[in-house]
């Protein structure tokens, strides 16, 4: 998508350096992971959180109503002037949903990366853009066929990438992995595919998961990427790209059923049948083919295509390099402290979930013979 901005090279006139804490704008606040970049920004930083519609409300930051898409956020020429007078710092982590139609995908994805570059030059700030790891695979056509969503997601991740590299406005490209909740408290801000995973698991309601046994799901606590982003903007880092991943220390998928069954017996649940593995490249030739059609339930039915679009799009075979632990980029996870995270996670799950759970105590099901 080409731009519709002039980068500009020069400082707007007018223009003075303050006394006072930074101000960083900050887009995609309302998320799970720009509550925890609130958590992890506000001691340093005057923030100044984008929104659309539903306000933050929030303390510690103050709140710009805008449009992402829109030219110039939808602001007034004089509004967007001041802004750029104002703003020391852009941290672009606005996400989209990837079950929303393709061309709202894209549409979001590219032209806000866009209108965030170009609000970075004409303040003269750098631009942090957070990304996600899995740009590191490319959709298959058969993948753009079945789950169009998903491909829309990456390609156009992808694309923000190469405008950010093109654009020439300092700043850094971060990639985080898998976001989980936060690695102490297991708490996360809100449902995301991987909190919905578990749930299933633990109330075993995942009679199959897409991948071996041995595939890995890399997971990141999201203080972890917090930790990592705050670093590299509070170090002044100017270019690059980091990878905020577990790397090889990822766990497989059968340590993940098993943590998530483990957490199952602790609140009184039987212990759930550990899923049937189907191999990712027997997901296009057994289990979809399989959905079509078939006499399942509704709602497993939904619940397994899903797994199928998270898990064969958002997985590698082989681990992600990663750049924690490096200078101004946070802590290395160990494979110790992604189990214990994980366990937390379903904890916490589990604990906001006392009536699923009291359901399921009372009403356990036979094992479900789902592909022979």
């Amino acid at each position: 998508m080409p731009s519709d901005n002039q980068r500009l090279a020069l400082l707007p006139v007018g223009r003075t350096e303050r006394l006072d804490r930074p101000s960083l704008l900050l887009t995609g606040g309302s998320g799970v992971l720009g509550r925890a970049l609130i958590d992890e920004l506000s001691p340093d930083f005057d923030l100044l959180c984008l929104r659309r519609n539903t306000p933050l409300r929030d303390p510690r930051v103050r709140e710009l109503q805008g449009d992402l898409v829109a030219p110039r956020l939808g602001l007034s020429p004089l509004a967007w002037h001041e802004l750029a007078l104002e703003v020391d710092v852009v941290l672009h982590c606005a996400e989209t949903n990837w079950r929303t139609p393709p061309q709202d995908i894209t549409r979001t994805n590219l032209r806000g990366a866009d209108t965030m570059l170009d609000l970075a030059a004409r303040a003269d700030a750098p631009l942090y853009l957070v990304s996600t790891a899995f740009v590191a695979n490319t959709p298959t056509e058969e993948d753009r066929r079945l789950f169009p969503g998903a491909a829309a997601y990456l390609d156009s991740k992808a694309g923000a990438e190469q405008m950010t590299r093109e654009a020439g406005v300092p700043g850094a490209i971060v990639r985080p992995s898998v976001v989980m909740g936060d690695s102490v408290s297991g708490r996360i801000a809100g449902q995301q595919g991987l909190t919905k995973t578990i749930g299933s698991m633990v109330l075993g309601q995942a009679p199959v998961l897409p991948g071996a046994p041995e595939t890995r799901i890399d997971m990141v606590p999201q203080d972890y990427v917090s930790r990592a982003i705050g670093d590299l903007v509070r170090g002044g880092v100017a270019d690059g790209e980091y990878w905020l991943t577990a790397g090889k220390e990822a766990i497989d998928l059968r340590e993940f059923a098993d943590v998530c069954a483990d957490v199952a017996v602790r609140h009184g649940l039987p212990r759930p049948q550990r899923p049937r593995f189907i191999p990712v490249d027997a997901v296009h030739r057994l289990l979809l083919p399989m959905l079509e059609g078939t006499s399942l339930p509704a709602s497993l039915r939904r619940r397994l295509e899903y797994f199928a679009e998270l898990l064969l799009v958002f997985q590698r075979e082989l681990p992600f390099d990663t750049s924690l632990g490096e200078p101004d980029c946070g802590t290395r996870l160990t494979r110790t402290d992604i189990r214990a995270a994980l366990v937390r996670n379903a904890e916490s799950w589990a604990g906001g979930g006392a009536d699923l759970l009291s359901r399921n105590r009372s009403a356990a099901t036979a094992p479900m013979e789902v592909a022979s």
